[in-house]
């Protein structure tokens, strides 16, 4: 097939969805540039009187295609919206009478800043530091700010060189790397260094570094720094948090502690003693307990969180959750110091739940959605966050924690854009695969859908691989099914949210028996009787073009794929991505021990099994999945003469949606 044929078949992919609604002239679908008014939310705060809720809201910048964060403020009760200051990660201070936020200063550089909410709403810079503070945490007694910021570190490497002739132009000497991890998708290149803890004065002044050494402050993700868990004793004396004090802390992969250090004078104690990944502490509120997530030392692929409680100076630790078989996330204690709010993924859709002291567990929402729960007034029974849905993209809810009434919507920041919009329908669908597994997933139908009609369908496969599909609005499955298609999307083994048993399904074989899954979804799909399965289609980013591509190996059932930000050979993939101990740990043995492991589960070894007609799509600053991994694809591809192309997205980080053009053109390319 040349390559003129394999553009036929993707304009026609186009072609035959617009046919499919070409009679539907009264009706206004999704359309791919109403993305560019797409709002979200998120962060919403009640205020310490329950009177006012501020929130981040999120929007396109047209015309500098990126993403912008203001912050606004509303009555508990969703009236009085209003824009409040530009910036995100906004705080309350324990009092109320101010809050903190996250900005840039003049310099373009991020700080932490405060504006005093009375009339004046006047707006100081907190810190002055040369690193991006991250996790900004008030005190209790509202005097003093905790941080996290990397502190630079320099590596020796001394070279005697001649000097260079006086306005003589040399090229710059060497980057000079020690560590594993050197490099971070959306950072680049990492200068030397350690995120640490610090303590700045509220009312501005110097900040003042609590934690030093060769260790970093915050549970890490493979080496990268993702934020830390920060949570202050009531009287204001310590605060407990998340990290990894230990001289290989750069080659440990799912290790951390929690420690408590002493505010006035950095006097740290290690709280945690059993290896394992210990984060996200939060002190009750009478200090006297922490509750905290994490799992013992394991070498297994996947570990899900649990939570667990000890009391502050580290004694009487104890498992809470034992029998709830879902992953808790969002820690608030409730107000008589007696259980524990959080939130999980459960088949599919997240809710809030409790738990108490004795470890039993119940609902406080449910429903088919997806919840966020953000902050808790205790003492009112009252939460805020953000809840979307198939049909809503996301807005700011209060939530009673008693469970005794519906979440109330405070914003409709998307009304506008959604007015008028006739959505496609979500069908949920459960299945069995080849091996007998039951698997969950869902089906979008076009807009004025016709059971009469056979339409064509995209396949959507997730990343992860351990995540799962929510119940919640997507704007890309909406923007397929206006133009005719249907969606179907799954779960396959490896997702969360169905139990530690089913994402462990792929323990040490990734992909393998998933594959059974994403083929029963489409078989299930058809069974429907209104797909057409001469024009299936089928794609996925990260660990969906994993399996995508794997997919394509192993069946020649799709017309064309879009196989984007794929692993295709984990050999290479070791020595290329940022997160090497996460690729590491999907095998038994190392490669240079058992190579044959590591071929047997690589996409690129069924190269040869490919038939169907494929886009390849990377961004070219992508560090998770980097490009070298699309152009080994492509190149075989390319050499086996099946018709391909390859799409290198400029100025696009790991995905497809770093900027808003990249993530349209994603869109239109599909």
């Amino acid at each position: 097939m040349t390559l003129r044929a394999l553009q036929a078949i993707f304009v026609a992919l186009i072609l035959c969805a617009s046919s499919a609604r070409a009679d539907d002239h009264e009706t206004n679908h999704i359309e791919v540039a109403d993305y560019l008014k797409l709002e979200q939310v998120s962060d919403a705060q009640i205020s310490p009187d329950g009177e006012q809720v501020i929130y981040a809201r999120r929007y396109i910048d047209q015309m500098k295609d990126e993403w912008k964060s203001s912050i606004w403020i509303m009555e508990a009760d969703g009236t009085r919206q209003r824009f409040l200051v530009d910036g995100s990660n906004a705080r309350w201070s324990p009092d109320g009478t101010r809050i903190l936020f996250l900005a840039a200063d003049a310099h373009g550089k991020p700080q932490i800043f405060i504006r005093w909410m009375d009339a004046d709403g006047a707006i100081s810079q907190v810190t002055r530091v040369s690193v991006t503070p991250s996790t900004p945490t008030w005190s209790p007694d509202g005097r003093s700010i905790a941080f996290v910021a990397i502190v630079p570190a320099k590596v020796e490497w001394n070279i005697d060189m001649p000097s260079p002739p006086e306005g003589a132009e040399w090229t710059k000497p060497p980057r000079v790397l020690d560590r594993l991890h050197y490099r971070q998708d959306r950072v680049g290149f990492r200068d030397p260094g350690y995120s640490h803890l610090f303590v700045v004065p509220a009312e501005s002044g110097s900040a003042r570094q609590l934690t030093e050494g060769e260790w970093h402050v915050g549970a890490q993700f493979d080496g990268l720094f993702i934020g830390a868990g920060l949570s202050w004793t009531p009287d204001s004396k310590h605060i407990i948090f998340d990290g990894y004090d230990s001289l290989d802390n750069d080659l440990e992969y799912r290790r951390s502690h929690l420690y408590s250090i002493d505010a006035a004078n950095g006097d740290k104690v290690q709280l945690t003693s059993e290896e394992g990944y210990w984060a996200g502490p939060v002190v009750s509120p009478n200090g006297n307990s922490i509750a905290f997530l994490g799992y013992p030392a394991t070498g297994n692929t996947y570990a899900m969180e649990r939570l667990y409680v000890m009391d502050t100076d580290g004694g009487n630790n104890r498992l809470l959750t034992d029998a709830f078989d879902r992953a808790p996330n969002n820690l608030f204690w409730d107000a008589n110091n007696r259980g524990i709010l959080f939130t999980a993924e459960d088949e599919g859709y997240v809710n809030v739940f409790r738990a108490d002291l004795n470890g039993r567990v119940t609902s406080v929402t449910s429903g088919k959605h997806s919840v966020s729960l953000q902050s808790v007034d205790a003492a009112r029974r009252v939460g805020t966050g953000v809840l979307s849905s198939f049909y809503e993209p996301g807005d700011v809810y209060t939530f009673s924690l008693s469970g005794q009434r519906e979440p109330t919507r405070l914003t409709a920041v998307n009304a506008d854009m959604l007015e008028r919009k006739t959505l496609g329908e979500h069908t949920e669908i459960w299945f069995e695969a080849e091996d007998g597994n039951r698997a969950h997933g869902w089906i979008v139908k076009p807009p004025n859908f016709d059971p009469s009609q056979k339409y064509p369908m995209i396949f959507e496969i997730h990343g992860g691989p351990f995540a799962m599909y929510q119940g919640r609005f997507d704007f890309r499955y909406q923007a397929f099914a206006a133009q005719g298609f249907v969606v179907l999307y799954t779960n396959p083994r490896g997702s969360t949210g169905y139990g530690e048993e089913f994402s462990l399904g792929i323990n040490k074989a990734y992909p393998s028996v998933d594959y059974l899954d994403l083929m029963g979804g489409v078989d299930a799909a058809i069974a429907q009787g209104y797909i057409d399965d001469k024009r299936m289609y089928v794609g996925g980013c990260s660990g969906g073009g994993v399996l995508s591509s794997w997919v394509i190996g192993h069946t020649d059932r799709f017309a064309a794929a879009a196989v984007r930000c794929p692993v295709v050979n984990w050999i290479s993939m070791a020595g290329t991505t940022d997160i090497p101990n996460f690729l590491h740990s999907f095998f038994d043995k190392p490669f240079w021990d058992d190579p044959d492991a590591w071929l047997k589960n690589s996409s690129l070894m069924y190269v040869g099994n490919v038939t169907t007609p494929t886009l390849v799509m990377t961004g070219e600053e992508d560090l998770r999945t980097p490009m070298a991994q699309s152009e080994e694809y492509y190149a075989a591809l390319k050499m086996r003469g099946v018709p391909a192309r390859l799409l290198r997205f400029n100025d696009q980080y790991h995905g497809t949606g770093t900027k808003p053009s990249n993530y349209m053109l994603s869109l239109i390319h599909i």
